[in-house]
Parts: C-alpha cells; structure tokens; sequence
C-alpha cells in the first residue's frame, strides 16, 4: 500500500506522507500543504474529514458501533468497572491495581473541600440560572482560589491538579442542584465510594437517613462511565484548544462546560425530555409523532434517535437500554413521560422506516429516562453529562499538554469585500 498520497494543483504534484493509527486508520498529513503549494488551505466546515491531533485515549468506529477506552470495549468497562476506575484508566493510561485505586480515591477525598466563599457566589445566582451557566462559572471561580499554574512537567502538579478537580467537581454539581431546589449545600461523607457519595451530596434531605439504592448507584455509575469520552467531539476539541493557549486546566474545563451545553451536543439528553413532555401535553399519541418525524414538511423532530457519529446502534444505548428498564422495575414509577419513552421506542425499533435508516434510539434518549426517573431535573441532564465526561476532558488536556502541541489556530476562506477606499460620513 502506498505510504503518501498525492495532490496535482496548477500543473504540479505535490506528496504528502500518510499517518496509520493502530486500529488501522489512515490520515494524511497535510502540514506543509501551505508552504509547498503557495497558500494552498483545505476547507472542512465541522472538520468532519479533519484529524485535529493524534490521540491514545479512545478509539471510535461510527460504522461498526465500536467505542474503546485506552483498549478496553465500553462493554466490558460498565460491566465490571466503577466509575472511579475508569477515571483512573482515562487519565493515566492503565487500569489501576487496588493499592492505586485506593490511593486515588484517598487523595480525591482529602481535597473534597471546597472554600466556602465559592457559596457567596452560588448565592449570587438567581433560582431560574440555567445549571450549566452556573456550573460553568463555577469552575472557572475555582481558578480564583488555585491561582498557580500547573507545571506539566511536574507530575506531582499536574497529579494535585487532576485530583483537585476530580474532588471538587461532584462538590460544584451538587451545590449547582441543590441551589436549585432550594436545599442545603451538602458536602458528602468520607465513608462512602465515589458515585454512591455523589448521588449522597445531590439527594440527602436534610431531615431524613441516606439510604443506597444498589441498583440506583450502579445506574448512575453505568451512565458516568458512557459518558466518560468520546474521542474528538466538539467540548472535547473546546478543551483541548483552548488548552493549547496554555490556559489553565479549570479554564480549559470551563470552557468545555459552556461547549457542551448546546442541544446539539451535551444538552441533547435535555430536548430528549422537552420533546416527550410535549408529546404529553399534546395526548401522548406516540403513533401520531412517529408519524410527523418521517414527514419531511413537518418541522417536528425527534430527538434522542440515531446520531452523528454511529451508523449502527449506538452501542452505550445498549449498555444503558437495561439499566434503564432495571431502574424503572425496581423503583416502580408511575409516570406519563416514561410511557411515552417507552412507546416511542417500541414504535422506533419495529418501523421499517426507522430501522432502514438505522434510526434506533441513542445514549441521549436512554441518560434522560434515567435521569427523570432518579428525580434529576431535567435542567440538571447536561450538568450530569459534563460530570461523566470530566475525566475525558482531563485526560485529553493533559495529553495535549504532555505532547506540547502546537496552539489551535484554524485557517479560513476569506468571502468578504475586496479592498475599499475609505469614505467620508458626508459623502455616504
């Protein structure tokens, strides 16, 4: 097979050399493409033919429905893995043994505290402030009270800093929730295992025991782990360049926050909700909506089903698909929104016209009839997404830093005004 690949322009051929990935993948490199040619760029709108960097985390194959961490299938991960493990894994390349493991989760519980003058800001949002504005600004206050930059190339700092955040971060999305529905701020308990101690610090009321739910806890710990990376997306690639700047860890992390609360991206799992409670409101016929989404003139769209990436079934929609049926069993729930999830779904995976199209329900779908069922807000669904992919996010940043690449600076295609004289204000 030929190792480069060549471009004829203006009567010239130009080489440039191929890059293979270990899963077989083939780029090509095209960083002289403007020296040698002349000026010559490429134009990729979404750079969805367009590798921004070489990267060890994750491996994604959309045709074959292929998610991998550092090598292990997303499969066997929320099966026999915790989500603190993951973290681990995500980061720093090798699933830990348990003297790591432990060590890890001691040092995130020594660093849980976070600075009680972050509450004078919490208090000064507003009940009605979207809870990813907040926890977007929240982290980037974090900033304020770790005012150091991280040395990367010391692993003690760039250890402190990942354990810092990976301690304060539950801390910041409790409070964020809690604001919400007007509960006290909680800081959780020492005694209990990372996940377990989130859902303690999001749920414990103020008058009652905490009491696990096993079944709770490993729905939620499933649901992290899904959402922990998913290779190049677009809060990913946010952290990532805005880290090429240089700019610190938290900033980086803020950025990708703000990145990921767009419908399009993390707040999908929210329009998931949004749309089944119109579909509530308006009767709950779920025939009739399936019906409107494959009339190409109706504006309806239903979201939660297929996705950018995937050309096959999402394969965290499998993994998620029971747990979700196992929560909705076990706790029980009685609610007019979930019927309707659960019709829409059925309808989906019998239509031939969904399921020529590979149109099955998505990760989206699935975390936002867990997380209605759990009793998340549905304002919450894209906090609780930024908090799955925290450790992506680090583990991506730090790679960046580590690799000491090049600062993100696309090129574009310039379509304005060529050159105008400049014209008096009495002349106009």
């Amino acid at each position: 097979m030929a190792d480069k690949a060549t471009l004829e322009y203006n009567g010239q051929k130009f080489d440039f050399p191929l890059i293979k990935g270990t899963e077989d993948e083939l780029a090509i490199d095209i960083k002289t493409l403007r020296s040698v040619t002349g000026g010559l760029t490429t134009i990729d709108p979404g750079y969805k033919n367009t590798g921004s960097c070489e990267s060890g985390i994750t491996f994604l194959d959309g045709e074959k429905g292929i998610l991998r961490y550092r090598g292990y299938s997303i499969e066997e991960l929320a099966e026999k893995a915790d989500f603190l493990e993951v973290c681990y894994l995500l980061i720093f390349g090798e699933l830990p043994n348990k003297e790591q493991l432990s060590a890890f989760h001691i040092d995130i519980k020594n660093e849980s505290h976070v600075d009680e003058e972050m509450k004078k800001i919490l208090d000064a949002f507003p009940k009605s402030a979207h809870p990813m504005g907040v926890l977007s600004s929240l982290t980037s206050a974090l900033i304020a009270f770790n005012p150091v930059s991280v040395n990367v190339t010391s692993a003690d700092d760039m250890y402190g800093a990942i354990v810092r955040i990976l301690a304060k971060f539950p801390v910041l999305v409790s409070w964020t929730m809690r604001k919400q529905k007007g509960l006290p701020l909680d800081y959780g308990d020492d005694n209990l295992g990372y996940v377990e101690n989130i859902h303690k610090m999001m749920f414990k009321m103020p008058t009652k025991e905490y009491v696990k739910n096993k079944i709770v806890i490993d729905a939620l710990d499933k649901l992290l782990i899904l959402h922990a990376d998913h290779e190049q997306n677009c809060s990913t690639s946010t952290v990532r360049i805005v880290g090429s700047s240089h700019a610190g860890l938290f900033a980086s992390l803020s950025a990708g926050i703000s990145a990921l609360w767009g419908p399009l991206h993390g707040g999908a799992n929210q329009a998931v909700l949004e749309m089944l409670e119109a579909i509530v409101a308006d009767g709950g016929d779920t025939k009739k909506y399936m019906a409107k989404a494959k009339d190409k003139s109706d504006p309806f769209r239903l979201m939660g089903f297929g996705h950018r990436v995937y050309k096959n079934f999402d394969p965290r929609a499998k993994i998620i698909k029971k747990a979700a049926d196992e929560i909705l069993a076990d706790l029980g729930i009685e609610d007019p929104i979930l019927d309707v999830a659960k019709g829409l779904e059925k309808e989906a995976l019998e239509d031939q016209y969904f399921v020529d199209r590979k149109l099955y329900p998505n990760v989206d779908f699935y975390s936002g009839v867990i997380y209605r069922a759990l009793g998340i807000p549905t304002e919450m669904f894209t906090v609780m997404f930024a908090l799955g992919r925290l450790p992506g996010w680090i583990a991506q940043w730090r790679e960046m830093r580590l690799r000491n690449e090049p600062i993100g600076r696309p090129r574009q295609v310039y379509i304005g005004e060529t050159f105008r004289s400049f014209v008096e204000v009495d002349k106009r």
